[in-house]
């Protein structure tokens, strides 16, 4: 089955294109995605403008059409903080709908921090005993711990690293020792309540950062490149990422363009999510987290190969047949 799924994130819009059957591995063949800020097109009420929801329209369109093209059977398309946070998210959705023909599915902070805990917990296995995972995204920030293949606690808070440069950093090439030390008394501040809904989920085994933010500071703490591929082990230290954090705040925006693996148009906000990942990591008593290459997006498209799965099994196999004696 070749299957498309749509990523409407804080960021970037990201359309992934997999051949998969079950028990597959998820990886995807292709892909088409654009840089598109939304929350850059929110007015003062909270409101995607007229510009931004074209522009997610048009990308939308855009992504259709190319799964059209490479002969995709389904569509899964989803979106994130940027849309359920809007004041207008819903008219957007409907207006990209009635437009473009495909239905966006708008996951709330919570589901988003299990279906991504569920991608940890694969990627890991059971071996890994219980499991904690953080990932920030542009809009928002998601915890998860559990033992099981779903997390027993999940939250989201409204620190993403995008949220908060833009409140508390925007305007500045290098902002002012104040405005750091006000972004960081909100993040402990609006992290507290999280981290004490973490805490009683129990002492992890193992700690994970996913997406696009921690693959980016474990770079920066000296963890291994991208291109030397996804089974390399990459972990990040809370004491390298307190030194490099205090170093980026000293920097300009293009200096820390400059840094292993900072992309152009992330490098303002980067310090923002080192802020909120030291600021979570010293809550929790957390001296060093693994980076998993699964995160939110391949949550989803394993729980779309699971009821492949599912359906298959169901429907053509004797569970005698899995049974083998010699």
């Amino acid at each position: 089955m070749r299957l498309s799924v749509l990523d409407v994130g804080s960021n970037t819009v990201h359309l992934l294109l997999l051949d998969v059957y079950p028990g597959s591995r998820p990886e995807p063949y292709a892909s088409h995605k654009m840089a598109l800020r939304l929350v850059d097109y929110q007015d003062d009420d909270g409101r995607i403008t007229d510009e931004g929801r074209d522009l997610l329209t048009g990308f939308v369109v855009e992504a259709r059409d190319f799964a059209v093209e490479h002969r995709a059977e389904d569509l899964l398309a989803f979106a994130t903080s940027a849309i359920r946070e809007a004041t207008n998210g819903n008219a957007v959705l409907d207006h990209v709908q009635s437009t473009s023909g495909v239905t966006l599915t708008e996951l709330s902070g919570d589901q988003e921090a299990a279906v991504t805990f569920s991608a940890v917990r694969r990627w890991f296995g059971w071996g890994a005993g219980r499991v904690l995972d953080f990932d920030i995204g542009g809009g928002s920030f998601e915890m998860a711990i559990g033992t099981n293949a779903l997390p027993t606690v999940a939250t989201s808070v409204p620190l993403g690293a995008g949220r908060l440069y833009r409140a508390y950093l925007a305007g500045y090439d290098v902002a002012p020792p104040a405005r750091f030390k006000a972004l960081r008394k909100h993040v402990r501040t609006t992290l507290r309540p999280a981290v004490d809904r973490i805490a009683a989920g129990g002492q992890p085994n193992l700690v994970a950062g996913t997406s696009k933010t921690f693959r980016s500071l474990a770079r920066i703490c000296g963890a291994a490149p991208s291109g030397q591929g996804p089974y390399v082990q990459r972990v990040m230290h809370l004491e390298d990422l307190r030194l490099w954090t205090r170093r980026m705040e000293a920097m300009t925006v293009a200096e820390r363009a400059d840094l292993p693996g900072v992309s152009e148009h992330r490098a303002a906000q980067v310090v923002a999510g080192a802020i909120v990942a030291e600021t979570a990591m010293d809550l929790l008593k957390v001296e060093s987290l693994r980076i998993s290459p699964w995160a939110l997006r391949e949550g989803l498209i394993l729980r779309r190969m699971d009821r492949l799965l599912r359906d298959s099994t169901s429907s053509t196999v004797n569970p005698k047949d899995l049974v083998t004696s010699s």
